[in-house]
């Protein structure tokens, strides 16, 4: 029996609360359990220098864990990033721009910044799976304002996390299962189940292919969940 009474393939309890903040293009309070996750999407007419006169647009993203996110205070990290820091915004900026067709999003940025108000496990998957809904907010805006005459948006994209705790495998992990997993993933995939990354580490002894094939099955059936669960808050 899981800590909180769940069964192995079942996600934590989600909640989305679309355009919380007036000013982005499109925002996100999304809520897996007890991870909380403010995600926004502001709007620049401008690109990166590496971008200019190429017709195409940007899509990046920043990520913060808040210094009250977890039991112990969280400095923040005002001149440099930490290295799980960069690693996880990378991994969001890289899985939006999946989702997205930057010619058709015009020579424009869209900047995602990713706030965890409080974590317990899972604060990238739930990062990319609120982003996402996010950035098609955005798009609508953009739409709605004759800035853009079709949409860039390709598909959706999400995440989850699995793993193996005690021999079995679970899927979305909260923080105590996380810590104590012998082997731990995070999925990203799009709505068509085409996989965007594979985070797996074995923790204590290497895992086989038997293994992981159990463990992409359990993600993508919790997958399927959360695009109904985007389709539904986008509505």
């Amino acid at each position: 029996m899981r800590e909180d009474k769940r069964k192995y393939n079942e996600l934590r309890p989600i909640t989305i609360e679309t355009q919380v903040l007036d000013y982005p293009g499109g925002s996100v309070m999304i809520t897996c359990g007890k991870t909380k996750v403010l995600v926004s999407v502001m709007i620049e007419e401008t690109v990166p220098s590496f971008k200019k006169n190429s017709g195409e647009g940007w899509v990046t993203a920043e990520y913060n864990m808040l210094p009250a996110s977890s039991p112990e205070r969280i400095k923040r990290e005002r001149f440099k990033v930490s290295g799980r820091t960069y690693e996880i915004q990378r991994l969001i900026g890289r899985a939006m721009r999946m989702a997205v067709d930057l010619k058709l999003l015009g020579e424009r940025s869209l900047l995602i910044d990713c706030d965890v108000i409080q974590a317990d496990g899972g604060t990238r998957t739930t990062s990319i799976t609120g982003a996402y809904i996010a950035l098609e907010l955005a798009v609508r805006s953009l739409l709605n304002r004759g800035l853009i005459k079709k949409s860039p948006l390709k598909e959706a994209i999400a995440a989850v996390s699995v793993g193996v705790v005690e021999g079995k495998t679970i899927l979305d992990l909260n923080y105590i299962e996380d810590s104590s997993a012998d082997v731990d993933m995070n999925v990203v995939m799009t709505e068509s189940g085409k996989i965007i990354e594979l985070q797996g580490t074995a923790e204590h002894e290497p895992f086989d292919r038997k293994t992981l094939d159990e463990l992409l099955s359990v993600a993508e059936h919790g997958l399927k969940e959360l695009f109904e669960r985007q389709r539904q808050a986008l509505a």
